[in-house]
């Protein structure tokens, strides 16, 4: 298939970036607060996919994100919920922990999602761009290669240059690894900026955004953690008994494993993040 990419243009002002809302819907709200608070239009909050995924309210985190008028593209849970597939297409090594949750929540899923849900994931592109103060912006889940592509901030530039260099791009934001980050080198940048679905392994339930400005000497980001009712977020995977072993991260702030990190991701577990 196809890539599709909607490109919209020039984009001026504060821009709200975030992925992996993960069917929780306590964050996703939080969030839309946050961008009302600081004027933030709706159509410069950019998520990078995977607004659906482990928690218990996918139908509503769905509906709510629509409601609100932000952007999206898909990741790969949406490729697969809108392609009907029967896994979650996260790439997670078979016969891993990861794998085994994810044939818990993935159907718990599927099962929610109501025909109107369905058509809005047939609506979003592969990836957006856009230009913000002069450099060309892409947007991606993985990579530009490959939707579920881990890229951290410890995999070799090699990997993230081929998508600049495919692209054209001077700044991608990218998501899909669930840890925030940002890397320079020869005048562009890679941005992931975090997730607001789950923490971040750092030992803090807080979870991560990320905003763009413009300024007179060049385009500034910053990493944010945001604070929601995670405890309600965590009474409802109990409820519909869905992994505990997620839920009990929306606590800790600690993952259950570290099987698809790096051997310095693994390292940095319960350390508190300075992207």
């Amino acid at each position: 298939m196809d890539k599709k990419i909607i490109d919209i243009g020039e984009v001026d002002g504060p821009i709200l970036l975030f992925g992996g809302v993960y069917s929780n819907l306590q964050a996703l709200r939080a969030l839309r607060s946050y961008a009302e608070k600081n004027n933030i239009p709706p159509s410069n909050c950019i998520c990078n996919g995977d607004i659906i995924g482990y928690c218990a309210q996918p139908e509503e985190t769905l509906q709510f994100f629509k409601n609100w008028g932000a952007r999206s593209i898909l990741g790969n849970v949406e490729i697969q919920l809108r392609d009907g597939a029967e896994d979650c297409g996260c790439d997670f090594r078979k016969g891993s922990r990861c794998d085994a949750f994810s044939q818990q929540w993935y159907p718990f899923a599927k099962s929610k999602l109501s025909e109107d849900s369905m058509q809005f994931l047939q609506e979003l592109p592969d990836h957006i761009s856009f230009r913000y103060a002069g450099q060309k912006v892409l947007v991606v889940h993985g990579s530009f290669q490959h939707v579920s592509d881990f890229i951290f901030k410890s995999t070799p530039w090699e990997e993230k240059e081929a998508t600049f260099n495919q692209t054209g791009s001077d700044i991608i934001i990218a998501g899909h690894c669930g840890l925030p980050f940002a890397q320079n080198k020869e005048n562009t940048l890679w941005l992931n900026p975090g997730v607001i679905g789950m923490p971040a392994n750092d030992g803090s339930p807080k979870v991560w955004f990320a905003t763009l400005m413009a300024t007179s000497e060049g385009i500034r980001y910053s990493h944010q953690r945001l604070e929601y009712d995670h405890e309600t977020t965590h009474a409802l995977m109990v409820q519909e008994k869905l992994p505990k072993e997620y839920a009990q991260t929306l606590l800790t702030g600690i993952w259950d494993n570290t099987e698809i990190l790096p051997a310095t991701e693994t390292a940095q577990q319960g350390v508190a993040i300075t992207p």
